[in-house]
């Protein structure tokens, strides 16, 4: 995947999130979490942009490992808001939870990836 299109789909898995936060309740479990969660979400897609320019292989690392912490936390959020039952749209958070995951498993590759031609 080009990093255009991983960068792209930060940015809509972002977008898609905090739509979905905009139709949570107000309770203030609800609103602790969505706020936790835009967070961890944009934060995914801001890193990386940081990542693409890169001072070092080193740097770049370290930030896509960045991406993948908040990538994580914001699952868990979702898996959170799921089985509390605070999100009502079932069918548009398991289309986020499944973006999330496979962008999960993108970022897992791509820092094995980027660590073995670091060492070679």
């Amino acid at each position: 995947m080009k990093p255009n299109q991983l960068e792209e789909r930060l940015i809509q898995l972002s977008i898609e999130i905090i739509l979905l936060c905009k139709t949570i309740d107000k309770s203030f479990a609800s609103e602790h979490l969505a706020k936790q969660l835009i967070r961890s979400a944009t934060s995914s897609a801001l890193n990386y942009g940081e990542a693409r320019s890169g001072e070092s292989t080193r740097d770049f690392l370290h930030k896509m490992k960045i991406c993948l912490k908040e990538l994580r936390e914001s699952f868990i959020n979702l898996r959170i808001l799921k089985g509390a039952n605070l999100i009502k749209d079932f069918e548009f958070l398991e289309k986020i939870l499944k973006e999330n995951d496979e962008l999960i498993s993108i970022f897992v590759v791509s820092i094995k990836t980027a660590s073995n031609k670091s060492k070679s």
